[in-house]
């Protein structure tokens, strides 16, 4: 039998500010961190986003260290790295460190040293640009805050590439190849040529994100990064650790079919695989933190695909999409949506989908809309459904 997993620290940077506390209290409210950035950049039809809210840089870091090394997207991975281990409460001795992996996802890289860079067109690039804007920049940064010696690398599979790695490090943990890992994702997304490529892309809302409401019209930014402890269980039992979930389950698929529509089937196998894997039946399932981008596509599909494996028996679910509270986060997104999941099992309140207003018949599930509502969260599943079909479902049960 391989090793539990459970998660003992969470930290967060978002669109709501910085820490745990400014993302639960948003959900707990069922309010949004998405704002208007209408003027923030030029040659941009993008309206409103959910950029990183009460940030300042030299907060957190010496400002050498910013010049030469850190770019956003590696800033938001240590700052959350810190809360989380710090939650954990965790003795970081040379041995835990020995022990210890950092897996980190991240959709694109450092955005903002590429456009300051190549896109603004400085006559020297900074002679650090390439360590600062690669993917694996934050899992190397975040293995050198702490020293940690583990496996450690970088997970690149769009919008599922946090819930990748943690998947990851949940097989790292259970094979015994390394004792725990601080593990999520991050993204740094509010910069001109991010906003303009997704303008062109046409799949952003031009009011706001309404997943599964028949009005949806899109997506809408967000940025930030949502890291976690993980641990075999008997270890944080045995040194008294807060135990916030156990990660039970994992499944994985890839459409092999096209880059930017998804396909039922595979999604439909990523959910039934991380079932099997958790030994879980589809009425044991309380609720699903939805993909649910907002987008015609997605949304249909993933309730589909929802309504196939549970064949009928959704009565007992609760389904929701925290997207338009903190925005679409990308590779960011199951690291921080994840905490959704954490606030109904530790607390008993599940994060709305906000903006509903217009029911479609073809997305006919418990979407929780509008307002957070009070309910027992033992299990409860997390989707991540990435352009080029890179499917990554993941199970939590309350310990």
């Amino acid at each position: 039998m391989s090793r539990r997993v459970v998660i003992t620290g969470a930290g967060y940077v978002s669109g709501l500010g910085v820490g745990r506390e400014a993302l639960f209290s948003a959900m707990r409210e069922g309010r949004s961190g998405v704002r208007s950035i209408v003027g923030t950049f030029d040659g941009i039809t993008m309206t409103h986003a959910a950029p990183v809210k009460d940030f300042t840089a030299e907060d957190h870091f010496d400002p050498a260290r910013i010049k030469q090394q850190l770019d956003p997207l590696s800033q938001y991975a240590v700052v959350a790295a810190r809360e989380a281990v710090a939650s954990s409460g965790l003795d970081l001795s040379d041995e835990v460190r020995e022990t210890t992996s950092a897996v980190l996802g991240s959709s694109i890289g450092g955005l903002d040293t590429v456009e300051e860079n190549f896109v603004l067109g400085p006559k020297r690039v900074h002679p650090m640009a390439i360590p600062r804007m690669m993917a694996s920049a934050p899992a190397s940064q975040v293995a050198m805050e702490f020293g940690l010696h583990g496996p450690s690398f970088a997970t690149s599979s769009a919008c599922s590439s946090s819930a990748h790695a943690i998947a990851q490090a949940v097989l790292f943990i259970r094979a015994g190849l390394a004792e725990r890992a601080v593990t999520g994702g991050t993204e740094s997304t509010h910069v001109r040529s991010s906003y303009r490529s997704w303008d062109a892309l046409r799949v952003v809302s031009r009011d706001a994100c309404r997943p599964f409401c028949k009005s949806r019209s899109g997506i809408v930014l967000g940025e930030g990064a949502g890291v976690y402890v993980l641990e075999e269980y008997e270890a944080a039992k045995a040194r008294g650790a807060n135990i916030l979930a156990e990660i039970i389950g994992i499944g994985m698929t890839s459409d092999g079919s096209d880059i930017l529509a998804p396909n039922q089937r595979w999604v439909e196998k990523a959910i039934e695989r991380c079932l099997k894997d958790a030994q879980l039946n589809p009425q044991d399932v309380h609720y699903i933190n939805a993909h649910g981008t907002g987008t015609k596509l997605n949304d249909v599909c993933e309730t589909e695909a929802i309504k196939k494996v549970f064949n009928g028996q959704t009565k007992q679910l609760a389904v929701s999409s925290t997207k338009p509270i903190h925005g679409h986060t990308l590779g960011a997104a199951a690291g921080i949506e994840i905490s959704s999941i954490l606030l109904a099992m530790n607390e008993g309140i599940i994060a709305p989908t906000l903006n509903y207003n217009e029911q479609d018949p073809e997305c006919d599930l418990d979407y929780v809309t509008n307002t957070p509502r009070k309910g027992k969260v033992d299990v409860a599943l997390c989707n991540s459904f990435a352009f080029g079909g890179l499917n990554a479902v993941l199970a939590f049960k309350k310990v």
